[in-house]
Order: structure tokens, then sequence, then C-alpha cells
């Protein structure tokens, strides 16, 4: 009976040992240009870590919300993810060698196709070009990766920045719940 108590109590405390420890010790950094890129783009995507991903932040948004501009007549949540299609969807049919939509060089052009009618279709084409970047950075070649490094770089940027964006008009609305990450 004590030999079992000792070894119970022993278990128990490399138990705690084991959980200081590895409280103490993180894991470590992705280490591969790859593991990196696809943590940042994991995180402006869908796996929240230092801020909100794209994805929670348009969830729940309703067309009529997506809608709404403040009064100083920024963009609307809709136009900011119509924006992020629209340019992630160029970057990732360039990657590919597709043929690209007809763009007329005006940036003003791709955050005006949004429509009301067009919310739903607007965030499951956003999501689907995101699965579609995902999976170009894990399986691109060492050599195009290497290549295309910087251009997912920007991605992530460029996503998380608009993404700050939809989360202010989304509290000037009063249509964010702060339990979601941001206060």
């Amino acid at each position: 009976m004590k030999k079992t108590s000792f070894a119970i109590l022993m278990l128990a405390s490399l138990s705690i040992s084991i959980r200081v420890l590895a409280q103490q010790n993180p894991p470590a950094p992705p280490t591969t240009l790859r593991a990196v890129l696809l943590e940042q783009f994991r995180d402006t995507w869908v796996a929240q870590d230092w801020f909100v991903p794209v994805m929670k932040a348009l969830d729940g948004v309703t067309a009529k919300q997506a809608m709404w501009k403040p009064a100083d007549s920024a963009h609307s949540i809709g136009e900011l993810a119509y924006h992020l299609w629209f340019w992630n969807k160029e970057q990732l049919d360039k990657f590919y060698g597709r043929k690209t939509d007809a763009f007329s060089g005006n940036n003003s052009e791709t955050f005006t196709a949004f429509t009301e009618e067009s919310w739903a279709t607007t965030v499951k084409n956003l999501n689907e070009v995101m699965q579609g970047l995902e999976n170009a950075i894990k399986t691109a070649d060492e050599a195009k990766l290497q290549k295309w490094a910087s251009a997912f770089d920007h991605i992530n940027t460029h996503t998380a920045y608009h993404t700050g964006q939809i989360l202010y008009v989304r509290k000037l609305q009063g249509v964010w719940d702060s339990n979601k990450g941001v206060k």
C-alpha cells in the first residue's frame, strides 16, 4: 500500500514538474521559411494568436452590418473583405500562372464592387482563396517558396492591416464581442 501511494505521489510530482518546465520553455518557434510563412498566414486567416484573424473578425457579420460605413466615409466591412479577396486572389492566380481578372489599375475599384446581396459570397470566396494560399505555401517546392516568400509576407501584412480596419468598423457599429479577442 505504501509503495502504491509513493508511486502515485511521484507520478503527480513528475507531472507537475513537466507542466512547470513546459511553461518556462515554450515551444521553439518555426525554423524553416515554410513553417514561418504558414504560421504567419494562419494567424492572419483563422488561428488567433497575437491578434484576431480575418475569418474570426468577419464571423457573425450580417449583410446589413457589412454595408454600414462610419460617418467619415471610410470603407465598409464588406468593401474591406472584398478588397482582401480581390488582391489575395490576384496573388494566388499569379502564383499558379493563371490569367488574372481584368483590372483597370484603379485600386478604388477593389473596394466598390461589393454589394449587400453579394455578402455571403464575398465571405465564402475570401475563405476559399485563403485556403488556396495556405495550400500554395504548403506545397510549393523550395525554389518557388523562396521566390514567393516576400509576396506571402506582404499578403499576411495586408490581411492583418485590413482585419484591424474591419474590427474598428465593427466596434464603431457596436457589433464586436470583445470576448473574441480585442477590447
